[in-house]
């Protein structure tokens, strides 16, 4: 497979609703090869589906921890029939967006909190049940996410927008995930971040814009620029290879390197993509 992966895309989002064929051209432009849309929630599986259908891409399917309040009390059984209605289209890789939200402070706190975990605890077992690779939300909760994945043993994954800490990492790399980075490793306060990137063996890195969000920092408009008539600039998965650059440089590789280990990693963490390479 050649060119770079966006492992998390959301092209369904309603910011690429009017242009979305633009964004995609512009992404393989800049050799983005493949990028997976991750759904987060039900209503959003067509549209996940139909996108990785038109332009080549890939797509999973799952229920966002911050859509778990608004979810239907059958969303985890039509989850379970999607993804056995879909089990044989090459295009669905994984079950996500899943996961735990520990951020937001309403999801920190019952009866959401528990819900959230109850919507993760299933969907792992779905995972498991169609041995598919998961995509995690990790945001404020790794060791909430380890415990489930030390419950319910599933094929490995991502944990998406990887922020916590060296010894997380590496356990969540001897279970057989990788770990995602996007623009907020392009910002110099992410001193943390940024010196995993620097130093997690390269095995365990794979790319992402989570476009549209986590813009790179040539796209943030600050709240004084903004109330100064700047608008926030939108991330697109097209910035994916300047996101790259940012972490070539801070491990001192070329683009070549970079590119070839990361798109072996994200392979490797999402096999179903392999079935993909013959896809325009």
């Amino acid at each position: 497979m050649h060119g770079w992966i966006d492992t998390h895309c959301h092209l369904d989002a309603p910011e690429f609703t009017a242009d979305i064929a633009a964004v995609r051209a512009r992404a393989a432009a800049n050799r983005v090869g493949k990028c997976v849309i991750p759904a987060v929630e039900v209503p959003a599986f067509g549209a996940a589906r139909g996108l990785a259908h038109q332009f080549g891409d890939a797509y999973a399917l799952g229920i966002h921890p911050l859509y778990v309040e608004r979810a239907a009390e059958d969303a985890l059984a039509q989850l379970g029939a999607a993804l056995e209605a879909h089990a044989q289209d090459p295009h669905l890789v994984a079950v996500g967006e899943i996961g735990l939200d520990y951020f937001v402070p309403a999801l920190n706190e019952q009866p959401l909190r528990g819900r959230q975990e109850l919507f993760y605890r299933e969907q792992l077992k779905l995972a498991r049940r169609h041995q598919l690779p998961v995509i995690l939300h990790v945001r404020r909760s790794v060791d909430a996410i380890l415990k489930g994945l030390r419950d319910i043993t599933v094929p490995g994954g991502i944990a998406h927008a990887f922020n916590g800490s060296r010894q997380q990492a590496e356990i969540l790399m001897n279970m057989g995930f990788k770990l995602g980075f996007g623009g907020a490793v392009t910002y110099e306060r992410a001193t943390r971040l940024r010196e995993l990137a620097a130093t997690l063996p390269i095995e365990a890195l794979v790319l992402e814009t989570d476009a549209p969000d986590i813009p790179p920092h040539w796209l943030y408009a600050t709240a004084e620029e903004r109330a100064a008539g700047k608008p926030q600039g939108r991330n697109e998965p097209g910035e994916l290879p300047r996101i790259a650059a940012v972490i070539g440089e801070l491990r001192g590789i070329p683009e070549s390197e970079l590119m070839a280990a990361t798109t072996q990693n994200a392979l490797a963490a999402l096999p179903g993509l392999t079935k993909l390479q013959s896809v325009p």
